[in-house]
């Protein structure tokens, strides 16, 4: 049965819920969408303080809210929701933090000639980006065990242990993928 939008306004939060993950109707999304726009949006200014990035992840959070909603079990909507999209700010400025640091380190590696040619351009917000993709470009060329060590110590601060955890390799496969990996990066952003 399809719920007709007056009706569907009439229900709680939790029959809503329950209703997205009985018939996985997006409508009931939302109307959640609708009643918590602005909680997501100022949590996300909170963090993030500029508009536009904050109503690019309030659109990514409401988007992981199909798939999130239908894997956990969620008693006070609006509570779960704040700490999902504080949660996901969090995540976003780690990870943005993360590619900074890396982007540092292998800049450091660079020779000094290309340093002070990186330091003249005129935009370095677009340096950056052509930087970071760049990057991404040379980690997507590494082999296997050298792009998911790069990425696990790197991007989301693993330790060699729970690399090794994670991955199944030994500490020195590890240790020696996280140095390659990083040497043909620096070879990569080089040329």
């Amino acid at each position: 049965m399809v719920l007709i939008s007056s009706h569907i306004r009439n229900l709680s939060d939790a029959e809503l819920v329950a209703r997205y993950k009985e018939t996985g109707e997006n409508i009931c999304v939302g109307e959640l969408f609708q009643r918590y726009v602005h909680l997501v949006f100022g949590v996300c200014m909170k963090y993030l303080k500029d508009e536009d990035k904050a109503k690019d992840l309030q659109s990514h959070i409401f988007e992981r809210l199909l798939s999130d909603l239908l894997k956990h079990e969620v008693a006070n909507f609006k509570g779960w929701l704040f700490s999902v999209a504080r949660n996901h700010c969090l995540m976003h400025l780690r990870s943005a933090k993360n590619v900074l640091n890396h982007q540092k380190e292998l800049k450091k590696d660079l020779k000094p000639d290309m340093e002070s040619g990186f330091d003249l351009h005129h935009n370095p917000v677009l340096e950056k980006e052509i930087q970071l993709s760049k990057l991404e470009s040379g980690i997507s060329q590494l082999n296997e065990g050298q792009r998911i060590c790069v990425d696990l110590f790197y991007m989301k601060e693993k330790s060699y242990r729970e690399i090794v955890d994670i991955t199944g390799y030994t500490l020195n496969d590890v240790k020696s993928y996280i140095q390659n990996g990083k040497r043909n990066l620096k070879l990569f952003m080089e040329k």
